[in-house]
């Protein structure tokens, strides 16, 4: 038998450990609904069927031989700036690029939880922008409006997922790139601490503000996969403590204390929060309220936290073109922020980093007087293709901050944010908020947001256009 596409993490490694399903159908079934997918959503950069399906029937082998793993058998994908052992890691970059010769730390744990890889998701170029698109692959569509980006810059994973081509991804967030699809795909998107999953083979990915993170349907499902994934590389520079993220999604939050953030942080252009988003932001904090919780309007105390995020965000850039075998390919705008953080890569990038410690203070304090931070994940809903795409720098950078001005905070402190699903507005199209915490607050934030998604059950809508169910299936003979 097969599972339908409605089946998540969680209940596919049941049905596999059950005997209800065997792996090599699982993975067939997702392949044959990536191909199908293909040409509209474009979600895949890199689709590995035949080792897909090898690794399918030895996962098969060891289910039959009684192993048991967290994952055994249950198909994945894994964004393109993850290394993945055979495979390039072009992350979004035009020109032919190597296979790389090992899996990084993240996709080498994944596999020892027994997951099955099938693909690398598409981003955008070294993740700059909130949508998915780029000569290199094209564009990648929302399923839920092909009209629309799902976001970016883990794009590929969220329109995967937010499908049911897969029943989980991981991506990668350096600011808001796993929340920001994941608010517009209709998705829990998990920001984890700084450490927590780790991105070796590089110890500090964008200077540390770059973390990777799970996108799913379901909090149970991300948490599942963000257990799996978490742990560290003997040298990662971060080595944050384990928590059970698994164990935080049945466990009653206690009545908790809120701050509904609704004002953008500092930003270097006017940003300003739609009406229509900050409506369904505002009827999440009163399904809040009705559950029990304290809360009220207070903003995190900023300052100017742009200053620090800018160094460490183009030396980040420069870093991963220095590493680049065809720069001339790039974009531009990659190119000028590649050359602004050859410039900001000494005193200021030194001084961004020192400035962590400071903003831990000032911004922790506020976690005296509330638990967890309630926030718009983007301003806006979820932009038309193309929109950003042939922009100049600072007309990208203005319409980025635009849409987006919220998720960015998270990743200089490191700390842990989770996306929830916020409902929908005009159109059909997503929008999310985020529940911010303090350094190492996963259990806590998870365990809110399952308990939001008991009363809300927002896995239970799927895009309108269902072309995992009605494209694969026709496709794909004895696939249901």
């Amino acid at each position: 038998m097969t599972l339908d596409r409605a089946a998540g993490l969680a209940e596919s490694a049941r049905a596999l450990a059950a005997g209800e399903v065997t792996s090599r159908a699982l993975v067939e079934q997702a392949l044959a609904r990536i191909e199908a997918t293909q040409g509209t959503l474009n979600a895949f950069r890199i689709v590995r069927a035949e080792a897909a399906l090898a690794e399918a029937d030895a996962a098969d082998r060891e289910l039959a031989s009684g192993t048991r793993a967290p994952l055994l058998g249950v198909p994945v994908a894994v964004k393109d700036d993850m290394d993945v052992a055979g495979e390039p890691t072009a992350f979004g970059c035009p020109g032919e690029f190597p296979p790389v010769a090992e899996d990084g730390e993240a996709v080498r744990r994944l596999r020892a939880a027994g997951a099955v890889i099938v693909g690398k998701t598409n981003t955008c170029e070294l993740g700059q922008w909130p949508f998915t698109e780029g000569p290199a692959f094209g564009s990648t569509r929302n399923p839920w409006s092909t009209e629309h980006t799902p976001g970016g810059s883990s794009g590929g994973s969220a329109a995967a997922v937010a499908a049911g081509l897969v029943p989980a991804a991981l991506g990668s967030d350096g600011a808001g790139s796993v929340r920001i699809p994941a608010s517009w795909t209709h998705l829990v998107g998990i920001k984890p601490q700084r450490g927590r999953v780790s991105t070796w083979p590089r110890g500090e990915s964008f200077q540390g503000i770059t973390v990777n993170g799970p996108l799913a349907r379901t909090v149970a499902d991300a948490a599942l996969l963000l257990d799996a994934a978490s742990g560290n590389h003997e040298r990662d520079p971060h080595r944050p403590p384990a928590v059970d993220a698994s164990a935080a999604v049945g466990r009653d939050p206690g009545r908790l204390r809120i701050a509904l953030s609704l004002k953008p942080p500092f930003t270097a252009v006017p940003a300003r929060l739609r009406p229509e988003v900050r409506e369904r932001i505002v009827q999440l904090a009163e399904r809040l309220s009705a559950l029990g919780h304290h809360v009220e309007e207070a903003d995190p105390p900023y300052g100017q936290i742009g200053l620090t995020f800018v160094p460490r965000a183009t030396v980040g850039v420069a870093e991963w073109v220095s590493d680049a075998p065809f720069p001339a390919l790039l974009d531009r705008r990659t190119l000028d922020a590649a050359r602004l953080g050859r410039l900001l890569g000494g005193a200021p990038l030194r001084a961004a980093r020192r400035a962590e410690a400071a903003l831990h203070h000032r911004i922790g304090a506020m976690f005296e007087s509330y638990d967890v931070v309630l926030a718009p994940t983007t301003a806006a809903p979820p932009p038309r293709i193309g929109a950003m795409l042939g922009l100049g720098g600072l007309a990208t950078d203005r319409a980025m901050i635009a849409a987006c001005p919220f998720a960015w905070p998270w990743n200089v402190l490191g700390w842990p944010g989770v996306n929830v699903p916020a409902g929908f507005v005009h159109g059909g199209l997503p929008v999310g908020a985020q529940l911010l915490g303090p350094a190492h607050s996963e259990p806590l934030l998870i365990s809110l947001a399952a308990q939001l998604e008991a009363e809300l059950r927002w896995h239970e809508a799927w895009p309108p256009v269902q072309y995992a169910a009605a494209q694969a299936d026709d496709a794909t003979p004895g696939l249901r």
